[in-house]
C-alpha cells in the first residue's frame, strides 16, 4: 500500500531490531523491548511497517482468528501525519484481511478512552460499540481475546457473513 510518501509492507525477521528501536523511541520511559521480544511476538502477530524516506514511521500488529481481525498494536511516530500514516497501515491491513475472508476488524478500547482515540478510528469508518452488543460469534471471540474489555472499535469488512469453512 502506498500513500503520499508512505510505503507499507509486511515485516521480515531482519526488521526486528528496527522495530524494537522504533517502539522504544516512541514510548520512552516504558519497559524497553528487545529484538528477541519482537521475534517472540512474530509467532503470535503479523506486523505491517510504514516507512517514509526509508525511516520507520508506523507499525500495526494484527491477528486473525475465526474470520475476525484483532488490531493488537498500533503506533505512529509523532513527527509524521497520523492520519496519512494511519490510513496507509489500516487500509493495508483491511485489504489483506479481506483477502483472507475476514468479516470484521476489532480494536479493543482501554477504559475511559480519549475522544481523540475514538475520533481517529472513526475517520476510518470504525464504530464504537459495547462488546455485549456484537453479534454472537464476534462477541465470543472478543471475550476470548479480552474478557475485561467492555467496548471496541469495530468495522465490518464483509457484508455477507461467511458460514462455511474455506
Amino acid at each position: 500500500m502506498t500513500a503520499p510518501g508512505i510505503h507499507v509492507r509486511r515485516t521480515r525477521l531482519a526488521d526486528v531490531e528496527e522495530i524494537a528501536r522504533f517502539i522504544n523511541k516512541a514510548k520512552p520511559g516504558k519497559k524497553q523491548v528487545s529484538g528477541a521480544m519482537i521475534v517472540d511476538r512474530f509467532s503470535e502477530v503479523g506486523f505491517l511497517i510504514a516507512e517514509h524516506d526509508e525511516r520507520t514511521v508506523g507499525l500495526l500488529g494484527w491477528q486473525i482468528e475465526n474470520l475476525i481481525v484483532r488490531v493488537t498494536d498500533f503506533l505512529i511516530a509523532p513527527a509524521i501525519d497520523r492520519v496519512i500514516a494511519g490510513r496507509a497501515l489500516i487500509e493495508t491491513m483491511e485489504e489483506e484481511a479481506y483477502q483472507l475472508q475476514a468479516e470484521v476488524a476489532i480494536l479493543f478500547l482501554p477504559p475511559n478512552p480519549s475522544e481523540g482515540l475514538i475520533s481517529f478510528w472513526e475517520l476510518f469508518d470504525y464504530d464504537r460499540r459495547p462488546v455485549a452488543e456484537l453479534n454472537k460469534n464476534w462477541q465470543e471471540v472478543a471475550e476470548e481475546w479480552n474478557a475485561r474489555s467492555t467496548e471496541v472499535m469495530i468495522k465490518q469488512l464483509r457484508k455477507g457473513l461467511t458460514y462455511k469453512p474455506l
